[in-house]
């Protein structure tokens, strides 16, 4: 799960119906409000070189005016498998990109966009351009759900998103079918026998040599370093001077490459929810056994429990389940890595936590069905048992975006310390930073990504201290490699992934003012 760190945009949905599943409602803080589910690093662009460690320099790829001057055509959306078509005020057309930046007079994919004018033709300030995170996050299918959270931003910009390049309708990347989905669920994250290593470790390479055969050379072109050269081309291709974005999650650090990119061209970018640009794979997978535990440990205490108690009791549980996973509806069962992943998606949301309390008691009697509901949401398995892609572009862009490989030997030697920082956690980030990535069909570009944005607009960039998936001290990371000047820290003491409508008038206030007014606040401000 180190790379798992699904924005809670794309939790929602399937959150209210294992809600329902559970006997609970869904989560009520913001959606869209942090990343997606992967952690991914910025790729360099083909075009420009880089170090060994860092994504590639700024400045722009001379495009053919084909493409620079291109007008979109809007008409109607259609329905995605995401969910049905939106409502009238939508309108969606096709932006033509680069397959490859180095060769920008080449072969062409399409990029799907989605759009809502400004209540405010008057007054309008432009486009405001979202991606939720994932990466994979399908903003085509997202952003009309959630965009009611977006109405006093919609007085002054046209709310745009798109589905990056492999996701959605823009080219999407599935590696397997639903079968194939299903029948890997039963293979053990947290092996503890040769057998369950082959088996872990030979599942990953399955999936990598899927996605070769289905995404070919598109495989080798899902960095986020393309992603953000796709969002300045989307900037031209609607009329905008500058971009004007609010990313959450894995959309900080796309955001981020972006301002490193394209510096004189930022406006004015909101990072919500961020991904520590200063962390490698290994580094990731800490920050978020902290980040989980600790969000664990809230919880624990929220319930009149001690975290170390409660997290041991919880431990002895997934122990318990390991070796016989607990029967549940529908003839299927919780095993231990679904269990976990049941446990870990309700962390996102405050909200969600009577749905842990009902999961674990209902675990502990023997019935899985309430863990394996909320699991399904995080796998976004509908009750017919088809799986979203979402997963699969994921893994594509990050594996793609990643040069580091940590060889099976390497995580087993680090699971004790990760073990010492989340007894429930800890052993499953540890063994993912070999696994997610292991046997990769195209090659990793970079360790961290380049985020340094000197001469660009200030960027305000809010951190949550309850965030789970993206720990807040990634946000004053994030914001010192941008620079000073450009980096703006807003935090909220708050609980949940992300921070913007979620609940903190302060927040809100603060980021509207920044979007609306471009009133920059002091760096280091705090919301309690």
């Amino acid at each position: 799960m180190s790379r798992h760190v699904r924005s809670l945009a794309l939790l929602a949905a399937g959150l209210l119906v294992a809600g329902a599943a559970a006997g609970c409602g869904g989560p009520g803080d913001k959606a869209g409000n942090g990343e997606g589910k992967g952690r991914a690093q910025p790729a360099p662009s083909s075009s420009s070189p880089s170090s060994p460690s860092r994504s590639g320099k700024a400045g722009p790829v001379r495009l053919p005016a084909a493409l620079t001057s291109q007008r979109l055509d809007w008409g109607r959306c259609k329905a995605t498998d995401d969910g049905p078509a939106p409502g009238s005020d939508w309108r969606c057309a096709t932006l033509k990109a680069p397959l490859d930046y180095g060769k920008p007079d080449g072969e062409t994919i399409g990029i799907a966009l989605i759009r809502a004018k400004s209540t405010n033709g008057s007054g309008r300030s432009g486009s405001l351009l979202f991606n939720f995170g994932g990466p994979g996050g399908s903003g085509v299918s997202m952003l009309p759900a959630f965009a009611p959270d977006y109405a006093k931003l919609r007085e002054r910009y046209d709310l745009v998103s798109f589905d990056p390049r492999g996701v959605g309708a823009s080219e999407g990347v599935r590696c397997r079918d639903d079968k194939e989905i299903q029948a890997a669920e039963s293979v053990d994250l947290t092996p503890d026998t040769p057998a369950e290593e082959r088996a872990y470790f030979q599942d990953a390479a399955d999936f990598g040599a899927g996605c070769a055969q289905t995404a070919g050379k598109l495989l080798g072109h899902l960095s986020t370093d393309d992603t953000a050269r796709d969002m300045d081309l989307a900037r031209q291709a609607l009329g905008d001077d500058k971009l004007h974005y609010m990313g959450v999650s894995y959309g900080t650090q796309l955001g981020g490459v972006y301002a490193h990119l394209f510096p004189k061209n930022v406006g004015r970018l909101v990072l919500d929810a961020v991904v520590d640009p200063a962390a490698d794979t290994v580094g990731h997978a800490e920050n978020q056994a902290r980040g989980f535990q600790r969000a664990l440990d809230d919880y624990l205490k929220s319930t009149g429990q001690d975290p170390d108690q409660g997290s041991g009791k919880i431990a002895a549980l997934l122990k318990r389940i390991d070796p016989k996973p607990l029967p549940a509806s529908g003839g299927r069962v919780l095993n231990q890595s679904l269990a976990t992943i049941g446990i870990t998606v309700t962390l996102y949301s405050k909200s969600s936590w009577p749905a842990l309390t009902r999961g674990l008691e209902a675990a502990e009697k023997g019935d899985g069905t309430a863990l394996l509901a909320l699991a399904d949401a995080y796998n976004e398995r509908s009750p017919a048992g088809h799986y979203s892609s979402q997963s699969h572009a994921q893994r594509a862009i990050s594996c793609l975006d990643d040069k580091e490989r940590p060889t099976p030997a390497q995580a087993k030697k680090r699971l004790a310390s990760f073990r010492e920082i989340s007894p429930v956690f800890g052993e499953f980030m540890g063994w993912d930073t070999a696994g997610w990535c292991h046997d990769w069909p195209v090659p990793g570009q970079y360790t961290t990504p380049e985020v340094s944005a000197p001469g660009a607009a200030p960027i305000l960039v809010v951190g949550n201290t309850g965030d789970p998936a993206t720990p807040y001290e990634g946000a004053r990371r994030m914001a010192d490699e941008l620079g000073k000047g450009v980096g703006v820290e807003l935090t909220w003491k708050g609980e949940g992934h992300g921070a913007y409508a979620g609940g903190s008038s302060c927040v809100d206030s603060t980021v509207n003012g920044y979007l609306l007014e471009g009133r920059i606040p002091r760096d280091g401000k705090v919301c309690s």
